[in-house]
């Protein structure tokens, strides 16, 4: 039996280490890809002499900064606001009894199987009719609704005891005072979790900044790594540096985020 469930742990510690190899090869092989001179850049091979000039031209000789700056401030203000909302608007629908209440619910559940291109020409005239084009509102503001968000709290809230709601009325907690201290501290980990999600989503975010916006000044990352795409060749030395540094801050969050990833799938599995 031992002899068994010891060969059991090994098979499945190879077969994590395999999975986890085929997710950092592509990692490695970008960031030596980009240390590459450009005629070396197709090459199934380590470089002869490593170079930063491929970073450095695209840090320097290109707004990339502008890019990277553009995509931090829509993603951070999109996941802040996204999770107020959302939380808020999950609160509700788990904790509260009104009429039509999962009649609401249902009807943002749908909107789930809306895709982004379906809906894309009437965003782009509610937009124009704003007067968001051109503007960080029209890249936040649209972006911060997800049905995705509200369907997760709003399960997540369902498990929480009735008891604490209770104790919280007894002592004179109205329903913000209950929402802010007592059901935001308790779905932190979830919170967080999410929080990543969206920020991710939004930092690779380019079928919607691509419609909304004209202003170089105002372009995402994934639009500035896009425009280095011609139609008849392309730079794929600088797209690549481009590229890896577009996906430092990608990981950065993902590492910093996985200790509540890790948190919200326990708690989840507990209930």
């Amino acid at each position: 039996m031992i002899r068994r469930r010891a060969r059991r742990a090994g098979a499945r510690a190879l077969v994590a280490y395999a999975l986890a190899t085929l997710t950092v090869l592509p990692l490695l092989w970008l960031f030596v890809t980009v240390l590459k001179p450009a005629d070396e850049m197709f090459r199934a091979s380590l470089p002869s002499r490593v170079t930063f000039g491929n970073l450095s031209y695209v840090l320097t000789e290109m707004p990339l900064p502008r890019y990277l700056l553009n995509s931090a401030l829509v993603s951070l203000v999109v996941t802040a606001f996204a999770l107020l909302f959302h939380s808020m608007a999950a609160y509700a629908l788990a904790r509260l009894r009104f009429p039509g209440r999962n009649m609401i619910f249902s009807a943002i559940l749908s909107t789930l199987l809306v895709s982004l291109p379906a809906i894309l020409v009437p965003l782009f005239v509610v937009a124009r009719e704003l007067n968001m084009l051109d503007s960080y509102a029209g890249l936040i503001v649209p972006s911060i609704f997800n049905a995705f968000g509200i369907f997760l709290l709003r399960q997540y809230y369902l498990d929480f005891p009735r008891e604490l709601e209770e104790a919280a009325e007894l002592d004179g907690c109205g329903y913000l005072r209950l929402y802010w201290s007592i059901i935001l501290p308790l779905s932190r980990p979830m919170l967080a979790s999410l929080g990543v999600l969206f920020f991710l989503a939004n930092w690779n975010a380019f079928l919607w900044p691509l419609t909304i916006t004209r202003d170089p000044d105002l372009r995402v990352i994934q639009l500035g790594i896009a425009g280095l795409q011609g139609q008849y060749s392309s730079s794929w030395n600088y797209v690549l540096a481009a590229s890896l540094i577009a996906a430092i801050p990608t990981m950065i969050v993902f590492f910093l985020g996985q200790k509540w990833l890790i948190e919200s799938m326990k708690t989840t599995g507990l209930k």
